[in-house]
């Protein structure tokens, strides 16, 4: 006798969580750009982000790229003459932060 196995949708979603937590999944771009989004909340370095998004230089200039030019980030200078940059989410980048919050509690429930 052969089984039909049925999936609801609430039960893919923990078994992804649960693979996710195992670390067998890999991050999403929109996992990665909320990321950014967080880190730079207060502002931070390009340094800062590369290191606590765990990204490379390649990947991290590519991503700060599309969020500048899509206005969820924004550039702030630091320092004399303003030599240091540092980049702080934009309004729209914590809408868009608060958006992913809410789009990944229903996909848990």
């Amino acid at each position: 006798m052969q089984r039909k196995y049925t999936f609801r949708c609430s039960v893919l979603v923990k078994v992804e969580w649960v693979e996710r937590e195992l670390g067998f999944l890999h991050r999403s771009r929109m996992d990665i750009v909320a990321n950014i989004l967080r880190e730079a909340v207060g502002g931070a370095t390009k340094t800062r982000i590369m290191y606590r998004c765990n990204l490379s230089f390649r990947q991290l200039q590519a991503y700060l790229d599309l969020l500048l030019n899509t206005g969820l980030l924004r550039t702030i200078f630091e320092g004399e003459k303003g030599s240091n940059a540092a980049f702080q989410t934009t309004i729209k980048g914590r809408a868009f932060l608060q958006a992913y919050r809410n789009l990944k509690a229903l996909l848990a429930t």
